[in-house]
């Protein structure tokens, strides 16, 4: 029996550094998410917010709330960008899709690229893309009104370019795509520090390199900020303050941080109910609230505060498989055939936790082989568990949920992809050597 396993994973091996294997990959990338865009999901819940927003921006009609009323509540980023598609194609569900599907099969080549670069081995890079191309949450989100594809797209993106490419040119490259991003998430800034300072770490002259570093880090965040003033600018006209991105700042550090608070994301709490109740405060008001009330709360009960963190980090990383509530209240797929989209969560929970396992152990592995082969321990691979803090970090401070792992799903797959390319060649010398 093992002999047969290990011809099965050296014809394996052998076909993914084939020069085919990179087309066959592709397609098997691209087919099931477009198969996905079939099922024809109706936007619901946040979802919902977001597409029908996109629809009345695509109409001139600003970004507005249910009454009419400017709003930044919610970040503007991923509706503009679904508007723009809008104009084009016209406000539908499949106008989504296209979009979602033209920002994963650009996710995809960076998941090789990269991974190409985090790992130094080709067969780890392609062996990530195997891994991303066949998890079952990531194919489920195509079809979805949600931010994570795109916003997934425009993460890799951005990292992409302050590893791979280097100049003037990059940097701004690299400050607008964060930019957007950031319309999109409003945190997204905080990695781009960490990632720079892996790169002054890796380059083993901290002393000479550190204001080269600094002035690179400098540079992508002050474009950053010039993409993001416009919109700074829009909502100081429209609601009177200096509202960087959005207004639910407040919010949800409540809603993460209460006396029903277990982790997760609590709006049913009945300190956030009545304030939600309260008609003396506009939204601004509200938000300056919201983060008093928490605020208050954490210094309060500091002890509990402590005691939710890894709660909040159980909830960030512990489920997954979360985009198929979506088929449960928006598509008649799921109604057709409830049981195998439920099989196909428990299929994706156990492919989830057999990459998280390897991506938790990598660094072990990683700084051994490094360590025996005479390679500095700290090199572009460390990105990938530092965007895996960046989440793990606002979890801990507001609340954890599923999907705010996703755009660190890429990461994982790359890092995992190591730890079997390294299993399989260590596999392959043993044969040699028999």
């Amino acid at each position: 029996m093992p002999a047969m396993f290990d011809r099965l994973f050296a014809r394996l091996t052998a076909f993914l550094m084939e020069p085919r294997a990179l087309p066959a990959l592709f397609v098997l990338f691209m087919v099931p998410r477009a198969a996905m865009l079939l099922c024809a999901v109706t936007p619901t819940s946040d979802a919902q917010w977001y597409f029908s927003r996109a629809a009345l921006m695509a109409t001139g009609a600003g970004y507005i709330d249910n009454h009419g009323a400017a709003t930044a509540f919610w970040p503007v980023g991923w509706p503009m960008i679904l508007s723009l598609a809008f104009r084009l194609l016209g406000a539908s569900i499949w106008t989504v899709g296209i979009v979602n599907l033209i920002a994963a099969a650009l996710s995809a080549w960076l998941v090789l690229d990269l991974g190409r670069r985090l790992s130094g081995s080709e067969l780890a890079a392609r062996i990530g893309l195997l891994a991303f191309a066949i998890y079952p949450n990531a194919i489920l989100y195509v079809p979805l009104a949600l931010t994570e594809v795109v916003y997934t797209a425009l993460f890799l993106s951005g990292i992409w370019l302050l590893v791979a490419r280097h100049g003037w040119r990059a940097n701004v490259a690299a400050g607008l795509v964060f930019g957007l991003a950031a319309l999109v998430k409003a945190q997204t800034l905080v990695i781009v520090p960490a990632i720079m300072a892996v790169a002054l770490w890796r380059t083993g002259d901290m002393r000479r390199q550190f204001l080269p570093v600094a002035w690179r880090t400098a540079l992508v965040l002050g474009v950053a900020g010039l993409a993001i003033a416009p919109w700074t600018l829009r909502n100081h006209r429209e609601l009177g303050a200096w509202v960087v991105v959005s207004t639910n700042g407040g919010y949800t550090l409540l809603t993460g941080n209460n006396d029903s608070a277990r982790g997760g994301y609590t709006p049913e709490d009945p300190v956030v109910r009545a304030l939600e109740a309260r008609t003396d405060l506009d939204e601004l008001g509200r938000d300056r609230e919201a983060r008093r009330l928490g605020t208050a709360w954490i210094a309060a009960h500091p002890a509990r505060f402590a005691m939710l963190a890894p709660m909040k980090l159980w909830r960030l990383w512990g489920p997954d498989g979360e985009g198929e509530w979506a088929y449960e209240t928006g598509s008649a797929a799921w109604q057709a055939a409830p049981r195998a989209f439920l099989a196909l969560r428990a299929v994706n929970q156990a492919f989830y936790w057999l990459l998280l396992g390897a991506f938790v152990l990598a660094p072990f592995a990683i700084l051994a082989r490094r360590r025996a082969t005479g390679l500095p321990a700290i090199d572009w691979w460390i990105i990938a568990h530092v965007a895996a803090l960046y989440p793990s970090a606002i979890a801990v401070v507001f609340s954890g949920q599923s999907r705010f792992h996703y755009p660190v799903m890429p990461f994982v797959c790359m890092i995992a992809a190591w730890v079997v390319a390294q299993w399989l060649e260590m596999r392959a010398a043993k044969r040699t050597r028999i």
